[in-house]
């Protein structure tokens, strides 16, 4: 379904809805959305997206027609499709694209970050104030050659088991974080990573590996530290040998920060590592609370790659 106007395509925006986000009344509020978007005379074109991954491919399909402002309308896994779709066009530099967000979705941890509220009206508002900044751009590269892009954090093991897990339980609304993580601690084995970063190589049974970009993820938690979305560095948290009772005891710290001064993680920044899989555990990989493989990776980042719209009055 959509509804294109090529005649007024580079002025007005692109909404990319996707329609299965937040986990049911999304009819009444796209109605809102609509009738909000007149509101505050924002001029708008859409397309709703069909099936995973769709975002991608209606990314492309709008930047071709001359649309250079989008705006995702759903969750995190909605706006790192669009955000991909957007790495991956060749029309023009990803920086003269303008992505502004309307949060529908289960977790929405991107814009905790810009303290964008979760508020349909909110969300709109601040797209009518347009108040942008340029951000940074993860880049993941599997031992096949395919690239997968990331806007907020993504990660290696324990996390990567818990978006597997994740995709059973998301209809039922956010909880589904918090069970899918204690499933994760009761199941979930530590492989052996080797890490390359910064020229040095640390080898050791680890529970994950996180590269962030922003603040929050897993629906509010802070795992990495001290992250600028701007300074063309990655914010990268080793968690080792945690234990199931080590988590447990520190799952205050998860959702305040504090997790990333525990003696059995490590922090560091860099623009590059690479992650080896050392055994036949083959751990999941995930990008912005996306599922998208297995095993060994490479991660970089491409600084000031695209323009959020995000909100002006921030602490």
């Amino acid at each position: 379904m959509s509804h294109l106007d090529e005649s007024s395509a580079t002025s007005s925006w692109f909404l990319i809805v996707n329609p299965s986000s937040g986990g049911g009344h999304f009819h009444k509020k796209w109605e809102k959305i609509q009738q909000l978007l007149n509101v505050y005379q924002i001029d708008y074109s859409f397309s709703f997206s069909e099936y995973s991954k769709h975002e991608i491919q209606l990314v492309d399909t709008a930047i071709k027609q001359g649309f250079r402002k989008i705006i995702s309308v759903g969750g995190d896994g909605t706006l790192h499709y669009v955000v991909n779709g957007i790495m991956q066009q060749r029309y023009t530099k990803t920086s003269n694209i303008k992505v502004g967000v309307i949060p529908i979705g289960t977790g929405n941890d991107w814009i905790k970050t810009y303290t964008i509220p979760n508020s349909i009206e909110s969300a709109i508002q601040i797209i009518s104030k347009n108040h942008t900044i340029l951000q940074d751009i993860g880049i993941i590269t599997l031992p096949d050659t395919s690239i997968y892009y990331f806007n907020n954090l993504a990660g290696v093991g324990y996390d990567g088991y818990v978006v597997y897990k994740l995709d059973s339980l998301k209809k039922l609304g956010s909880i589904s974080y918090i069970l899918s993580g204690l499933y994760g601690l009761l199941f979930y084995k530590k492989p052996r990573f080797k890490i390359l970063i910064n020229n040095k190589i640390i080898e050791t049974t680890c529970l994950m590996t996180l590269f962030g970009i922003c603040k929050y993820s897993g629906g509010g938690m802070q795992m990495t530290k001290d992250t600028d979305p701007q300074d063309g560095l990655l914010d990268i948290t080793i968690a080792k040998n945690f234990s199931f009772l080590d988590l447990v005891l520190n799952l205050k710290g998860l959702y305040n920060g504090a997790i990333v001064h525990h003696k059995k993680v490590e922090a560091y920044k860099t623009n590059q590592l690479e992650i080896i899989d050392i055994d036949t555990k083959k751990p999941f990989i995930e990008a912005d609370g996306e599922l998208i493989g297995t095993g060994s990776l490479k991660v970089s980042i491409q600084p000031n790659a695209l323009n959020f719209v995000i909100n002006s009055i921030r602490p």
